[in-house]
């Protein structure tokens, strides 16, 4: 959340962010912020006074009744007891309007930074690069989710059938390349100096607040009531939350840590072709990204980060684009983002796979995630994050993309994980056994994998 020092010290500067980003009520709202404000403090002051009179009462009451002046010391006493129930209500009504002020604090989105242009929606963004291969297919192209019904790779009726829509089954050669997505992304992740973490997927309403999901997005988290806990909508909350109530040395940042979840978002109203087979799902896997820097480096980070995910694309062979969202298309807690989108032959659309943002001290405020400096200042750090990358629709493009009148066609840096190079209609694949198992699989003995490798092979 912003903080205090931000709203009063750069009052216009902040409205000026606020209407940006399209937040209905920004001067009223601000203006009720600064009155809380100006409540806690005054109450505070005149709490403060009245401790430090009963403070210097009290000390002089034994001194008074040394030297024989009883009713000096019984008004002392007096005054003071009349202190103490005069501050009970001074602090109930400091505690009440600190209490208003978070509150109305938690309601304010991000101010996004000068660099974010004007603008309402999606049509608003600005295309910063273009990149990837070209694809011709065939006349006939199919859209994934027929591709998945003809290659038995994906199950969406059955994923109704166990639970409901945008609960898809992957099966065969659907799950292998799901997990390989997943073991391809964190390799990357790893090389590119990330520790993998493995966290929680659900987390509590104190998580949720801290990265501002809540309360802004409650109504698109699945929450499990008996026991007040939230399915996460990303891993981007319970690993930035580790980092909650903490005060890092400067010399431990920045952190880059990496994480592959399942992810739940209720995603409620949504409809139409943006829903069709895995363009939008309630339930996905998805690796990210998360950072924690000083503020002089968290530029450099962003933009690190940003080439780690174009460079995944640029790997996987695919078409992409980077978008500078506007203001009005930006997330709740971000102060800058860039989407990446991939682009589908077969559908004739972009579809968004990742977003890279960072929060500037938004998210730190609401954590109190701070660092000590080399001068032993205590200050907020800086949080990003990004998709690297998020699931569902790269597998869609990857099929979509790759389809041939052969079969469809896995991209490079995927066979070593896959073990394949293409799937066909039968379900067998013709340039399986390129590898040695050994390179294709480390973990396992040779002699497990090679009767695995033909056993798929018959």
């Amino acid at each position: 959340m912003l903080t205090i020092k931000q709203i009063t010290e750069n009052t216009d500067a902040v409205l000026r962010g606020l209407e940006k980003k399209h937040f209905k009520n920004a001067k009223e709202t601000i203006a009720q912020v600064l009155d809380f404000n100006d409540k806690r403090k005054a109450n505070q002051t005149i709490l403060d006074k009245n401790l430090a009179e009963a403070n210097s009462l009290s000390k002089s009451i034994g001194q008074l009744m040394k030297e024989g002046k009883k009713e000096e010391a019984e008004a002392a006493k007096s005054r003071v007891a009349e202190l103490k129930e005069v501050n009970k209500d001074l602090q109930a009504n400091m505690d009440q309007a600190a209490n208003d002020l978070q509150t109305l604090l938690y309601t304010i989105p991000n101010v996004p930074y000068d660099s974010v242009p004007e603008g309402v929606g999606a049509d608003d963004n600005v295309v910063e690069k273009i990149g990837g291969m070209e694809t011709e297919l065939p006349k006939d192209a199919l859209p994934h989710w027929e591709l998945a019904k003809k290659y038995d790779l994906i199950d969406f009726d059955l994923g109704v059938k166990i639970t409901g829509a945008g609960f898809p089954v992957y099966k065969g050669k659907g799950a292998q390349l799901q997990r390989a997505l997943i073991n391809f992304f964190l390799d990357e992740a790893r090389k590119s100096g990330y520790t993998e973490i493995m966290p929680p997927t659900v987390v509590n309403a104190a998580s949720g607040y801290g990265t501002g999901q809540l309360p802004d997005k409650e109504g698109q988290m699945y929450h499990c009531e008996v026991d007040d806990l939230y399915l996460i909508p990303t891993a981007e909350v319970p690993v930035t939350n580790i980092y909650r109530d903490v005060i890092l040395d400067e010399k431990q940042l920045p952190i880059k840590n990496c994480a592959y979840t399942q992810c739940f978002r209720r995603e409620a109203g949504s409809y139409g072709k943006d829903v069709r087979g895995l363009n939008r799902l309630h339930e996905f896997s998805k690796v990210e990204l998360v950072r924690i820097d000083k503020p002089e480096h968290s530029k450099q980070s962003h933009q690190e980060m940003l080439d780690h995910v174009e460079g995944l694309l640029q790997k996987l062979e695919l078409p992409y684009r980077i978008l500078r969202l506007c203001g009005g298309d930006m997330s709740f807690t971000a102060a800058l983002c860039f989407d990446f989108e991939v682009y589908s032959e077969a559908q004739k659309r972009w579809l968004e796979v990742s977003s890279v943002s960072n929060f500037d001290t938004y998210q730190a405020n609401r954590l109190k995630c701070r660092y000590r400096t080399a001068e032993k200042k205590t200050e907020l750090c800086h949080t990003l994050n990004g998709s690297a990358l998020a699931l569902p629709r790269i597998v869609a493009a990857l099929l979509e993309n790759n389809q041939t009148p052969e079969g469809i066609r896995i991209p490079k840096a995927l066979v070593p994980y896959t073990g394949f190079e293409i799937i066909v209609h039968n379900g067998r694949s013709d340039q399986m056994c390129l590898l040695q198992p050994a390179q294709l699989f480390p973990m396992r003995t040779v002699c497990e994998i090679t009767f695995r490798i033909a056993f798929d092979c018959l």
